[in-house]
């Protein structure tokens, strides 16, 4: 499970949205991380192709494999990798996730240096690997206003730096309010205090969640840009992955999450919730219904054809959803 006998760090691998981006993130940790560490890898219902896979690579490079025959919601795989953890620091990191270079070793010295609690590495998207910056930090937070006599409040999210490139941009290590779960380094005892990740935040928002506990909790947050990696998003999808990419980005879940972050902040459902309920599916139809109908050759074809696939996915996944929660709600 490591390369020395006492490491300082536990990498925990978990699905983000799908399974066939696995074998490239993985080897990109082995290849390109030098400082000692453990990893846990969270198989949640992969297709068998890629469970044979992880079993060879977890037999042969000796890390702790976790696997359940159904899916998981991110925040339920974070837990099971942390419940097993026993390391000063936790890394979190998705499996659709590549790593440059020397990126553990830097979010170590970071937290180390700084004492900070989390620690955000610099992170980029697409395949043009460690090019256009995702995320480089941001805020989180609740504003208290008060509009025309009625008190709201308000969540705060803001991602500084997004799509810009990374060459054209001077960034150094600094304070910050906001990290991603696509990778985060985490002071595993923060835990203590704030008690285990969310599992009511089913897809949506954990990541505010946690920073907001945090800075609650007098924590510090630090983004850390000698450290780099790249969230490698798909314009489309393996069959395998579909029926997880569907439940994943649920209307369901979607509302459930964001009626439990209401709830527990005490938000007021204003405009941004009005609007995230309006455009809910909107990754599905861009992922699934939009590759399938590109491919219509008349246009007239195609926007007919999206609008059909678009109100048969409604119900579709309205079924997925439920079989799914019938079958494993007491698992």
């Amino acid at each position: 499970m490591s390369n020395t006998s006492n490491p300082q760090v536990t990498i925990i691998v978990v699905p983000r949205e799908r399974f066939s981006y696995t074998r490239e993130s993985l080897t990109s940790i082995y290849k390109n991380t030098n400082y000692p560490f453990e990893l846990i890898y969270i198989d949640a219902g992969s297709p068998r192709h890629i469970k044979d896979y992880l079993a060879t690579e977890a037999e042969n490079k000796q890390f702790k494999l976790i696997r359940t025959d159904f899916y998981l919601s991110p925040n339920h795989a974070r837990n099971l990798g942390l419940q097993q953890a026993t390391t000063q620091y936790v890394v979190f990191i998705d499996n659709d996730v590549i790593v440059s270079p020397g990126w553990l070793q830097s979010l170590i010295q970071c937290a180390n240096e700084t004492e900070a609690t989390i620690v955000s590495p610099l992170i980029c998207q697409g395949t043009s690997l460690h090019t256009e910056i995702h995320c480089a930090g941001g805020e989180t937070g609740i504003l208290e206003e008060t509009k025309n006599g009625i008190a709201r409040r308000r969540i705060i999210e803001k991602i500084y730096m997004q799509g810009r490139k990374l060459v054209q941009t001077q960034i150094e290590r600094q304070p910050t309010k906001l990290a991603e779960f696509h990778c985060v380094l985490v002071r595993r005892n923060i835990f203590t205090s704030i008690g285990y990740l969310d599992e009511n935040l089913l897809n949506t928002k954990e990541h505010v969640d946690l920073c907001m506990l945090v800075q609650k909790a007098n924590g510090l947050i630090y983004l850390e840009p000698k450290s780099i990696v790249t969230y490698v998003p798909t314009t489309s999808l393996e069959l395998t992955d579909i029926p997880f990419y569907m439940l994943r980005w649920s209307d369901a879940w979607e509302k459930a999450s964001l009626h439990h972050l209401c709830k527990k902040w005490n938000l007021t459902e204003d405009e941004y919730f009005k609007n995230r309920y309006k455009r809910l599916g909107w990754r599905r139809h861009m992922t699934i219904i939009n590759p399938i109908t590109s491919k219509i050759p008349s246009r007239i074809g195609a926007k007919i054809s999206n609008k059909l696939l678009r109100l048969i996915d409604k119900p579709i996944n309205k079924l997925l959803t439920n079989y799914y929660t019938k079958k494993y709600q007491h698992t």
